[in-house]
C-alpha cells in the first residue's frame, strides 16, 4: 500500500515479558450510554489509536500474501489525521514491537499510564484454517475464503467502561452501515467455534468478546474494529482501495464526535 504523510507522533515501544496479567474481575451488565456526569472537550480528550499486530507478529495474511500489520498501520494513521482534523487534537497513534502477548500487554499498560480516555484498536479480518481454500496468485501459493465478508465491531463486558465501549461502538456500527457497508455476521454463527461471540447488536454488527487484552485490561473505554475481510478477494481490493479507507475513518470521526457530544 502506498505511505501517507501523517502529522501524527506514533508511540514506538519495545517490547517486554510483563508474565501473565491478572484475571480480570467480573462486571455486570450496565446500562447503554456513556456517564452523563463525564464532559468531552475534543481538544483535550486523549485517544489511543492502536495498530493491531507488530512487525514481527503480522497477523493474519491476505488472499494475496500480504500482512495484515501494514494494512492496519496504514488505516490507522489515516484515522487519526481524520480524527485530528475534526478536533480531536490529543489522538495519538500507537505502534508496538514484538511478539503478540508482551505487545498486549504493553500496548495496555501505554494506554493506561497515559490516562487515556478513548482506545480504539484497528484490525483487518481472516477466518479459522479449516475454512480456507488454496489458489495461486502471482506464482506462490496463497489461501482464501470469499464465504466471507464485512466489518464487525467487539467489546468487552469486563471492561471498567461497558456500557460507554457499547455505546461509542454502536454509533460506528450506524455510520459504517449509513456508508453502505455490511457487517460481518459470522462470529454469531456455531462453525465459528472457539471464536464465536455473542451478538449485542444485530443491527449494526457489535459483538462481546470478553476475553480480549487490550479491550478487558485497559482502563478507559475501549472498542476493537476489524474493518474488513482481507482473506476475501474481493473485500482485500476494496480494503486497499482509497475511497473505503476514506469511508471507514470518516465512519470514525463522526462517530467519536457524536459520542463526544452524547458525554
Amino acid at each position: 500500500m502506498a505511505a501517507i504523510a501523517v502529522s501524527l507522533i506514533p508511540i514506538f515501544v519495545s517490547s517486554a515479558d510483563h508474565g501473565q496479567a491478572a484475571g480480570a474481575r467480573k462486571a455486570g451488565r450496565a446500562k447503554i450510554k456513556p456517564p452523563a456526569s463525564e464532559t468531552c472537550d475534543p481538544r483535550k480528550f486523549r485517544i489511543i489509536l492502536d495498530v493491531g499486530h507488530t512487525s514481527e507478529s503480522q497477523g493474519a495474511t491476505s488472499a494475496r500474501n500480504d500482512v495484515e500489520f501494514g494494512f492496519n498501520l496504514h488505516l490507522t494513521r489515516l484515522i487519526g489525521e481524520r480524527l485530528k482534523s475534526v478536533g480531536f487534537a490529543a489522538t495519538r497513534v500507537l505502534v508496538t514491537e514484538g511478539k503478540a502477548r508482551a505487545s498486549l500487554l504493553k500496548r495496555v499498560g501505554i494506554a493506561n499510564a497515559m490516562h487515556a480516555d478513548f482506545f480504539l484498536s484497528i484490525h483487518h479480518d481472516s477466518v479459522p484454517d479449516k475454512m480456507l481454500e488454496e489458489w495461486e496468485f502471482e506464482g506462490a501459493k496463497s489461501h482464501f475464503s470469499d464465504r466471507f465478508s464485512g466489518h464487525s465491531l467487539f467489546v468487552s463486558e469486563r471492561n471498567p467502561h461497558f456500557a460507554a465501549s457499547l455505546a461509542f461502538a454502536r454509533l460506528l456500527g450506524r455510520q459504517l452501515k449509513d456508508g453502505g457497508l455490511q457487517y460481518a455476521t459470522q462470529y454469531s454463527l456455531p462453525l465459528m467455534g472457539r471464536y464465536r461471540h455473542p451478538l449485542l447488536d444485530k443491527d449494526v454488527g457489535v459483538y462481546r468478546y470478553d476475553g480480549l487484552v487490550v479491550l478487558s485490561q485497559t482502563r478507559s473505554a475501549a472498542v476493537l474494529l476489524e474493518a474488513g475481510s482481507i482473506i476475501n478477494r474481493d473485500e482485500e481490493m476494496a480494503m486497499n482501495s482509497p475511497e473505503r479507507q476514506e469511508l471507514i475513518a470518516t465512519a470514525v470521526g463522526a462517530a467519536m464526535r457524536a459520542y463526544c457530544e452524547k458525554r
